[in-house]
């Protein structure tokens, strides 16, 4: 019974595998499955297209084998030959060869575009590309120049590839490559346009062949002139040799005599050596004993003479110095004494002023008063001037005795009154005379 369970069981995974296998189909990744049929819708994203098939790349999809198809779309890439008649913008004909490598685009769009033009028409996909191409490269070529094409190709395939993307976005293609890889015409333009080229090649190629020649010649005479050289220089060093020969032979024949006169050179020379050593010597020796004392000496007295001078120098500025604090002082001195007797003097002169002005004070209240003090002051000056009157009188008698002295005395007082009298006459003030009136008024003659 369990065997028979596990057969049972062994055939159903059996038969599951092999109808998984029928219906169940995986897309390689150099295509993609297209499913059309019963349930098989699919929406493009970039577009929000609705298709009427599925499209599946890179992975596996189920297939109900009746209901639906699964048809494969290859996005390998593709190579179609060009080969084009066509005539340039100059008119001049040409035949360009060339091949464009394409593929159906990875994207969904490119890929639906594809499937809805040529899913199963594969075979005519090149046929189609050429024709496309051709058109496109004839429509280019007509507006170029034969020099564009060849010159610049780089800008004849990107023409024709941008003139042709929208139509071959339309199939779902893209461009991979586009090579222009032969032009040529039947009229020798081509040629013809090389011509110039070729011959300045020539030209250039016959004037580097000259150069060469003529830089072959000129080593070629260089390598002549060197060798004669050499030779001459073999020649010269020959010659040289055979001199320096015959002087070693003529040398040797004045052997004796030659070294009879280089002794005596020798001699000569030692002497002459010697001669000045002692002339060397006798000059030391007098540089020493004689010059260098000397030179001492005088150093010694200059040092001496310059620092005595330095010496009076400095002392007779401090004489300077001195003389001149000490006229400095002096003259402040006498410029203070000066100030002093001037100040005394006008001092003095202030007391006299003050004196001279209470006399007048004096004077003006009680006249007799002051005369009576300045007489009283000079009494005995008065009393010596009045006693010289008998200063000459050698024997002087005096009758009448003490009363005779008495009267002398009152004499010589006298005197004095009589100097008051006149002082006082002298300190009053002047009498104003009376007005003398004459008739008819006028002034006294």
């Amino acid at each position: 019974m369990d065997l028979v369970l596990a057969a049972a069981i062994a055939a159903i995974v059996l038969v599951a595998v092999v109808v998984l296998k029928l219906i169940w189909r995986v897309a390689e990744p150099n295509e993609a499955i297209i499913i059309s049929g019963l349930g098989a819708r699919g929406r493009i994203k970039e577009t929000a297209d609705s298709l009427g098939f599925k499209i599946v790349t890179g992975k596996g999809a189920l297939v109900l084998p009746g209901f639906q198809t699964a048809r494969r779309l290859s996005l390998d890439s593709r190579a179609s030959e060009l080969e084009v008649r066509c005539v340039t913008k100059q008119g001049i004909p040409v035949h360009v060869k060339g091949v464009v490598i394409y593929k159906v685009g990875d994207d969904f769009v490119s890929i639906a575009n594809a499937a809805r033009r040529f899913l199963d028409q594969q075979k005519t996909v090149d046929q189609k590309t050429h024709t496309l191409f051709t058109g496109h490269l004839r429509s280019v070529i007509g507006n170029l120049t034969v020099e564009d094409l060849i010159i610049n190709r780089d800008a004849l395939t990107n023409e024709i590839r941008t003139s042709s993307a929208d139509e071959m976005s339309k199939l779902g293609l893209i461009v991979d490559s586009l090579q222009i890889q032969e032009i040529e015409d039947g009229t020798g333009y081509i040629t013809n346009l090389g011509r110039p080229h070729a011959a300045a090649v020539s030209a250039s190629a016959r004037t580097a062949e000259a150069q060469r020649d003529q830089e072959a010649t000129a080593a070629e005479q260089e390598a002549q002139i060197k060798k004669a050289a050499a030779v001459r220089e073999a020649r010269i060093q020959q010659a040289g040799y055979q001199a320096e020969m015959d002087r070693a032979q003529a040398k040797a024949q004045q052997a004796g005599p030659l070294s009879e006169a280089t002794a005596k050179q020798e001699v000569v020379v030692q002497q002459t050596t010697a001669a000045e050593l002692e002339a060397m010597l006798a000059e030391k020796r007098l540089e020493a004993e004689v010059r260098k004392p000397a030179d001492a000496e005088a150093y010694q007295k200059v040092t001496l003479a310059e620092a005595d001078r330095r010496t009076q120098v400095a002392r007779a500025q401090a004489d300077a110095e001195g003389i001149r604090l000490r006229g400095e002082a002096e003259a402040e001195a006498v410029r203070l004494r000066g100030m002093a007797e001037a100040d005394a003097a006008r001092a003095k002169g202030l007391a006299q002023a003050e004196a001279i002005k209470a006399r007048a004070e004096a004077l003006a209240v009680n006249q007799e008063a002051v005369v009576a003090q300045q007489l009283a002051e000079k009494w005995p000056e008065i009393v010596e001037a009045g006693a010289k009157a008998f200063g000459n009188v050698d024997h002087m008698v005096i009758l009448n005795g003490a009363q005779g002295v008495e009267e002398s005395l009152a004499k010589i007082l006298t005197l004095g009154g009589t100097g008051l009298n006149l002082a006082r006459a002298l300190l009053a003030p002047p009498a104003v005379p009376p007005e003398v009136v004459t008739p008819n008024g006028a002034e006294p003659a």
